[in-house]
This record gives structure tokens, C-alpha cells and sequence, in this order.
């Protein structure tokens, strides 16, 4: 478990979401506060970021034992992370940057370099790691398997699980930075924390728990609970570590910053960093007819979202229509030349900004299947923007810290019979629900509503174990009341 449901003082009042909708707002997104004007033009959302990231490096100054930074998704995690080890490097100090994957390491690396080019980073890596491109092409860049070969680097970054697999080296970083922690289990932090003095913790307490394929409960309201996340036993531990919370979502619409905020993020809450107005996608191209797949698309370009809902009935988990349902409105996203405009400019919907998210490895291979079958119903579909195979598809976990121009969700409890903790789990939905930058669809069996109320939340109360918050149940249900405003039938 994290510490999603750890009692913690609101810093700010959820955003209202369910604001009625009237012509301008078909997103239910309030204007209050989504990028309006400071003084001197800089927009508010501007503004209070520069604030908050102000705040945290000025606590990074003075701070006795570390700082946590919880960030919703696309706040600019990644951002400070780059920010702070630079600075903290700057100053002098030696630090020592932990990810969880090696996608993420690579990526902070390659950040990194790129920004700064003057400082020394040290890739520590198991013996079988090849450098990627994006970090072999770094000249200040140095890659080793023996954190000896990097002592004299002032940025080391590795792996959480290679930092605890070093033996006594008898070097002790003043910093560590930890990139995503609400990921990491307690046990890997209480393998690495000898090497270090201070911490930050950079994470988003939104997204799913630290996962294991091992029965947990035996350990359940322990204080050595390997399945608390790191963040959860630093704070247990350590009550007088500031938390700071990064107040805007950078990749958010504002169609989306306010259902995702209120829904998952009900403690700390967040706004979009741009209006309304600041992104649209439009098309090259006429809908084919009346098609129910155009509708949805037609839905989701104007107000961030849509439902496109199937005929109620039990069905496997890789249900063959659901599943098809997906890459065919993937299918119609590249067909029809969808373009993107936002803040950054303008450009056209690539096959590889477009995922497909499900919740089971074995619905993302039948959806691959199902791609393959697209490209070869529609020849035109070819070469590498257009090629409906390399859109994404993939489960929660392996999509969770990804971003891309349009998400389709299969929803996770699309024609099942129960609702399982597993299909529950409000951090998956977040996951799914939080990876785009203009639209998401949602693929889903009417009914959920109904299975939702057939299967109250009923999980134990264990002792010494936070009431986890938000509650699965309750943000299924928010989320669905939400969607049920965008509904498409499907044919």
C-alpha cells in the first residue's frame, strides 16, 4: 500500500467538476483558474509553479532530513527532478538520482545532458546494460558498472534496484533523489538509505501502488511492511518532512485537469496550465457517413471526452468487440488526419501518440492482433505516421508516466460479472484516464454503473493500516457519472 490514504492535512479544496454544461464548458471544466492573467500577462498557473519549484529548492537549502514533492500527472515531475539535481550539483553536493525502470533512468539522463551540459553524469548499470542512443550520444556522459569508476562524477544515477545491490563501497552521497517513489517499496528504500544523507521524493501519489506478485497480507499494519511505498514510511518515520504539492498539470486539458483532480486527487487538488481555448484537434478529412466510431471521435475532439458504449452483456476479458472497438477508432484517428493544436503549435495525431490502455497483458496482445488487422483492411494506413501497428497499446502499468495526443481506454470493468479489488483500483483508472494531452475515449459495455452498485467496496480493516483513500469504489463511480454525459452507442 501507499500512502494515498494517509490522513494528511488538505492543502487545497478539490476542484468542482461537475459544473453543468453551457456552451464553451461542453468539458465541465471550470474557467476559474484554468491559466487566466497575472500581472504582467504571465498566466496564474505560471506563476504558482514557479512558486511552488521555488519553494521546494529553497527547502532543499535548509532541510535536516529531506522533502517530498507530490506531483499529479504531467505537473513537470521530470522537470524538477533535472532542476534539482542541477542545483544541487551546482552548489557542490554529490547526488545520487534513483528511478525505477531503466526507461525512466535512461530518460533523466538523457534530460539531463541535454540541459546541462557542463556536468559529469555517471550511468551506473548492470554488467549486461547497452547504452540507448539517447545516452550514448551524450559526451558528458559515462557509463559504468562499478560506482568506484564514478566517484569523481557529481551526478550518479542508476536503478533502485542496482543502487541496492552495491556492497560497502565506503562512498556516501549527501542527496538522493528519488524519481517516482510512490512506486517504490519501503524494502528497496531501506536498502539504499546507507548511501545517503538527505532525500527528495518526487512522485504522484495518484497512480498505482508498488506491485507484487506475492501474497502481502502476512505483513499488513507492520511497521515493516515491504509493501508500503517508500514516501508512506519516510512520513511515518519522519512526520516534520515538508510535503509540497506542484499546483498545475502541464499535459492535461483543461476538459480533463478537473475530473481527474476531483476523482483522484481530492486532498491536494490541481488545475490545468492552459484554457479552454489553448487546444482543439481538428481533421483533413470528412467523417466516413454516419459512423458511430466518427461520432465518438467527433465527441472526444470537442469536449475532451467520450463514451463509446457497447450493448450490456457478460464477456471474456479479451472481449473480441470491445477490443476491436479500439483499433478501429485508433484506425479512424489516422484515416481521418486528425491534427493536434495546442500551446506548442501544430501537428498531425502520429500513430505513436496514440495508446490504447487496458488493464491485462493478455487484452493488449488481442489488441495488437486486432491493430494488425487494421492495417491490413486499410492499405492506405502505411509508413511510419500512419502505420495503425505502432500505436501504443499497452497495460496501466507499463503506460503509467507516458504521454501522449489521444488515449482509448477498455474500461476495466467492461463486461464482467464482479468487481474485483484488481479492477477497482483507483490508481489504474487514474493511470488510464490521465495519459493524454487533447481526448480521451473510453470503450466500455453499458452496465458498470449497475455493477458498481452490485459490488459495494468491501475491503477489510486491517490495524495499523490507513484507510486508503481515494477509495477505488467512489472514483469509479465519479468517473462513470462524469462519462455518462459524452455516451456514444456503439454499433
Amino acid at each position: 500500500m501507499s500512502d494515498k490514504g494517509s490522513p494528511r492535512e488538505p492543502k487545497r479544496a478539490p476542484l468542482a467538476w461537475a459544473e453543468e454544461r453551457r456552451p464553451g464548458n461542453e468539458g465541465g471544466a471550470t474557467r476559474e483558474g484554468q491559466g487566466s492573467r497575472a500581472r504582467g500577462g504571465e498566466r496564474e498557473s505560471t506563476v504558482s509553479a514557479r512558486a511552488v519549484t521555488e519553494a521546494i529548492l529553497g527547502d532543499l537549502a535548509k532541510a535536516e532530513r529531506g522533502v517530498v514533492v507530490d506531483s499529479p500527472p504531467g505537473a513537470g515531475k521530470s522537470t524538477l527532478v533535472v532542476a534539482a539535481a542541477a542545483s544541487l550539483a551546482e552548489r557542490g553536493e554529490r547526488v545520487m538520482v534513483v528511478g525505477q525502470t531503466n526507461e525512466q533512468v535512461d530518460d533523466l539522463v538523457d534530460r539531463l545532458a541535454s540541459e546541462h551540459g557542463v556536468l559529469q553524469i555517471g550511468r551506473l548499470s548492470a554488467q549486461d546494460y547497452t547504452p540507448t542512443p539517447r545516452v550514448a550520444r551524450h559526451p558528458n556522459v559515462t557509463a559504468r558498472t562499478s560506482v568506484a569508476d564514478l566517484a569523481d562524477h557529481p551526478l550518479v544515477i542508476a536503478t533502485a534496484a542496482k543502487w541496492g545491490m552495491l556492497t560497502d563501497s565506503g562512498i556516501r552521497w549527501p542527496w538522493a533523489i528519488v524519481d517516482e517513489a510512490y512506486q517504490m517499496r519501503s524494502d528497496s528504500l531501506l536498502r539504499i538509505a546507507r548511501l545517503f544523507d538527505k532525500a527528495l521524493f518526487v512522485g504522484d501519489p495518484g497512480q498505482l501502488d508498488p506491485f507484487s506478485t506475492a501474497l502481502t497480507e502476512r505483513w499488513l499494519g507492520l511497521n515493516w511492511d515491504p509493501m508500503s511505498s517508500a514516501v508512506a514510511v519516510l512520513l511515518t518515520n519522519n512526520p516534520g518532512i515538508p510535503v509540497h504539492t506542484l499546483p498545475v498539470s502541464w499535459r492535461l486539458p483543461a476538459t480533463a485537469a478537473p475530473i481527474v483532480s476531483a476523482a483522484f486527487y481530492p486532498f491536494s487538488g490541481f488545475s490545468a496550465a492552459t484554457e479552454l481555448s489553448d487546444r482543439a484537434m481538428r481533421w483533413n478529412t470528412e467523417p466516413f457517413g454516419l459512423s458511430s466510431f466518427d461520432l465518438a471521435l467527433q465527441t472526444a475532439a470537442d469536449t475532451g471526452w467520450a463514451l463509446y458504449e457497447l450493448l450490456h452483456r457478460h464477456a471474456l476479458r479479451t472481449d473480441a468487440e470491445a477490443v476491436g472497438a479500439c483499433a478501429e477508432l485508433a484506425a479512424r484517428l489516422l484515416l481521418r488526419g486528425a491534427v493536434a493544436v495546442s500551446e506548442r503549435g501544430s501537428h498531425p495525431v502520429t500513430a505513436d501518440r496514440i495508446a490504447i490502455g487496458v488493464a491485462h497483458r493478455d487484452q493488449a496482445a488481442a489488441v495488437k492482433r486486432a491493430l494488425r488487422d487494421r492495417a491490413l483492411a486499410y492499405p492506405v494506413l502505411s509508413g511510419p505516421e500512419r502505420d495503425v501497428t505502432r500505436v501504443v497499446a499497452d497495460t496501466a502499468n507499463r503506460l503509467q508516466g507516458r504521454e501522449f495526443d489521444v488515449t482509448i481506454m477498455l474500461h476495466p470493468l467492461s463486461g464482467r460479472r464482479d468487481a474485483t479489488a484488481f479492477h477497482l483500483e483507483a490508481g489504474r483508472l487514474c493511470v488510464l484516464a490521465s495519459r493524454h494531452r487533447h481526448a480521451c475515449v473510453v470503450v466500455a459495455r453499458a452496465g458498470i454503473p449497475e455493477l458498481l452498485d452490485a459490488h459495494p467496496s468491501a475491503e477489510p480493516v486491517h490495524l495499523g493500516v490507513p484507510v486508503k483513500f481515494p477509495d477505488g469504489w467512489e472514483a469509479h463511480q465519479s468517473f462513470m457519472a462524469h462519462l455518462s454525459r459524452f455516451r456514444v452507442p456503439g454499433k
